[in-house]
């Protein structure tokens, strides 16, 4: 069963490389690494679990800033909009 858990998480992972669109490569890598660290803690494997715990994290932050820039630039052509 954990091995399959790992399998899971190493097709994911492997699918994200495919991507050529960058948010849905770092939601799908976001969630690789999240079934990494329960493999990893399953596995009592720190070095997967905390490695893949940063990547949680790096991929949270650089999916929140493109959110963030995308919802700037509705506002902006909304914003736009609205003068002429």
């Amino acid at each position: 069963m954990v091995q399959i858990i790992g399998y899971a998480a190493l097709t994911l992972n492997l699918i994200s490389m495919s991507m050529k669109n960058i948010l849905y490569l770092r939601v799908c890598s976001l969630t690789a690494n999240a079934i990494y660290i329960v493999y990893g803690v399953l596995m009592n494997a720190p070095p997967v679990f905390i490695g893949c715990s940063i990547g949680v994290l790096l991929h949270s932050y650089y999916i929140y800033k493109i959110m963030r820039s995308r919802q700037q630039r509705r506002e902006q052509s909304f914003n736009n909009q609205n003068i002429t």
